[in-house]
């Protein structure tokens, strides 16, 4: 397997298992602080990380860096599959609203392979096939039916898809920092605003916890980004699955939560779904030698 591939492959596993931490964060934190402000606070530490690193250096390249309008579009469609995605958990059982979600490393592979023109090998489709299922039976969705909120949380799927695929786009042209930092911004400008009619005054342990939120997300966001920029979104889709099992490992860390068969036997297909594309791929390097 390429070096990059590799690299990519590993940051993206990494990725996701902080923003399954960054998740479980802000569940303790939503039974008290609005969840506007913890985006806000999450935002504000990523951007103050970013200028800390790159000082006055960092706000001339992020002014004058061309991918400005493509990281603004693709905050755009993440805020979209936000509200879609909240919006539909809402009316939806959780095991339904999740495994709708997990759609979207489908929609993302097949984006790549029209958008990009990505080479969408048979076991790369084979990994999203095998790590799709692994969530059906792991979230064990009865009685799903057609709907608004089912809609929305397509809808959620597909604009995150879509999101990635921009990110692969604006990663091959521009450095990860600038590309935080332009995210970021955009988010704090829109949060503040939010923030403005839903304050409240965190205590010191709620600050110490959404200032962990804005450092886990930051580097989830820096493995993810770079992640995207090492390989092909249909090498790295089938990896946004590892969340749903660090999901439920916190789940049962932090809240006792005991799996059942079902998410013990999805859970192994979703670990065997990256199984297929790292020996798929490394196969492809001896071939390719």
């Amino acid at each position: 397997m390429k070096n990059s591939v590799s690299l990519g492959i590993l940051l993206t596993t990494v990725a996701y298992m902080a923003f399954t931490f960054h998740d479980a964060i802000i569940k303790i934190l939503t039974s008290s602080i609005p969840v506007w402000q913890i985006l806000f606070f999450r935002s504000l530490t990523i951007f103050l990380g970013c200028l800390a690193y790159g000082r006055g250096k960092l706000v001339r390249q992020t002014i004058t860096s061309p991918i400005v309008k493509p990281m603004i579009a693709r905050s755009i469609l993440l805020l979209c599959a936000w509200l879609s995605y909240y919006s539909a958990a809402s009316r939806l059982q959780l095991a339904e609203v999740t495994t709708l979600y997990y759609a979207a490393p489908v929609v993302g592979t097949l984006l790549a392979w029209v958008i990009l023109k990505e080479e969408v090998t048979p076991a790369r489709w084979l990994a999203v096939g095998v790590g799709f299922v692994g969530v059906l039976i792991a979230c064990n969705p009865v009685g799903l039916t057609i709907s608004w909120p089912v809609y929305l949380a397509l809808q959620a799927a597909v604009l995150w898809a879509s999101a990635m695929v921009l990110l692969r786009k604006t990663s091959l042209h521009e450095k990860t920092i600038v590309q935080l930092t332009v995210s970021n911004v955009f988010f704090l400008a829109l949060t503040g605003l939010a923030v403005l009619y839903t304050w409240q005054t965190p205590d010191m342990t709620q600050l110490a916890l959404l200032i962990a939120t804005g450092i886990v997300a930051g580097c989830a966001q820096f493995a993810l980004f770079e992640g995207m920029r090492q390989a092909p979104v249909s090498v790295l889709a089938p990896f946004e699955y590892s969340s749903l099992v660090w999901a439920f490992l916190l789940g049962y860390l932090i809240w006792a939560d005991i799996p059942t068969h079902n998410v013990v036997v999805g859970a192994a297909l979703i670990l065997s779904a990256g199984l297929i594309i790292i020996v798929s791929e490394r196969l492809r390097r001896r071939a390719g030698a």
